[in-house]
């Protein structure tokens, strides 16, 4: 039993004295990790700043930036390696990647995928950084687009978290891809208004907002014969398109065209109905030899129509019944007489 400790201690004790002899190449190695982590964050500032002011080169240089990161902290990886095991070469190191990188890959594929899409989205450039997208329900201005996932800060001052992946193989709208945007709106005048003249007051109003572009023109279209209105949309293009700049002219506009038609008489009806109840058994529903509700068109026997006063007085038999006295009510005499 005392042969066996002995031999564990001195198990313990020549692994302590191993660690004691590399803890100076311990400490070299991670020092000279942390310069090459200096040297890395270095180089990727430094790309970001050649590309800051070129727009179109930007998300290149984030690409460029994070993967001149990566290599310089790999190299880092293995002399620090090679500092702690003098035995260690660089094809161990391949060796290493190449068996975990299959674990790893089946670990963390979803982290992989999101990885990969972002590199992507910052090669291909479907949107960049402060352009503004519509993705699902959420809109809003592009903060940055990492490896993982690219953040986005809504109008109304919150941050929404997408990942890459969801991004890269779904629908995205970017309303500042280009550098005029279009808008428009309905509205609705009454059908006894003279759609020339109101179409002509529309665009002369959309004129007189300096948001507007002349070029392209505006335009004012006739869309729909509604079942209250003469639907009229005008169509207009501002720049920048960005959404304050959308409020702001959107804004101007409508209250430009309200207050014109309004002066010049045009009317801007709101939805109405007209319900009408008639009554097809009576001959004041007019020519039953005409297509009527419920009864046939043709030449053929028509339906003779009941008099009003018939109507009546089955209505008062009915009544008199139900009151039990066989009489027939004085108030319903009278509209008889009538």
């Amino acid at each position: 039993m005392n042969a066996e400790i002995s031999i564990a201690w001195n198990k313990v004790q020549g692994m302590i004295n191993g660690f004691i002899a590399l803890l100076p190449n311990i400490v070299l190695a991670l020092i000279v990790f942390i310069l090459f982590l200096f040297v890395a964050s270095i180089l990727k500032a430094m790309v970001k700043r050649l590309t800051r002011n070129r727009r179109h080169a930007r998300n290149l240089g984030l690409v460029l930036g994070r993967l001149a990161q990566g290599m310089t902290i790999l190299i880092g990886l293995f002399i620090a390696l090679s500092i702690v095991i003098p035995t260690f070469k660089a094809g161990d190191l391949i060796q290493l990647l190449g068996i975990s990188g299959v674990a790893i890959g089946f670990a963390f594929r979803d982290i992989l995928q999101n990885f990969l899409a972002g590199i992507l989205i910052l090669l291909t450039e479907p949107f960049r950084i402060e352009d503004q997208i519509v993705f699902k329900d959420f809109e809003g201005t592009v903060e940055n687009i990492q490896t993982r996932a690219t953040t986005i800060r809504t109008y109304d001052g919150r941050r929404i978290v997408i990942p890459n992946s969801e991004l890269f193989t779904n629908s995205v709208t970017v309303n500042t891809a280009f550098d005029n945007r279009r808008l428009e709106y309905d509205v609705g005048i009454g059908y006894g208004d003279d759609v020339d003249q109101a179409k002509q007051l529309m665009l002369d109003a959309i004129y007189s907002v300096d948001e507007v572009l002349r070029d392209p023109a505006p335009d004012v279209l006739v869309m729909e014969l509604a079942e209250s209105t003469v639907n009229i949309r005008v169509r207009w293009w501002i720049h920048p398109p960005r959404r304050i700049d959308d409020l702001r002219s959107r804004d101007k506009v409508i209250t430009a065209i309200k207050k014109t038609l309004v002066a010049n008489g045009i009317d801007l009806p709101y939805p109405t109905q007209q319900i009408l109840f008639h009554d097809q058994t009576e001959e004041t529903d007019g020519n039953r030899s005409r297509q009527r509700e419920g009864w046939p068109a043709g030449k053929g026997e028509v339906p003779k129509p009941r008099r009003i006063s018939d109507s009546l007085f089955l209505l008062a038999q009915v009544r008199s019944s139900q009151d039990g006295n066989g009489k027939v009510d004085s108030q319903m005499r009278n509209d008889e007489k009538c």
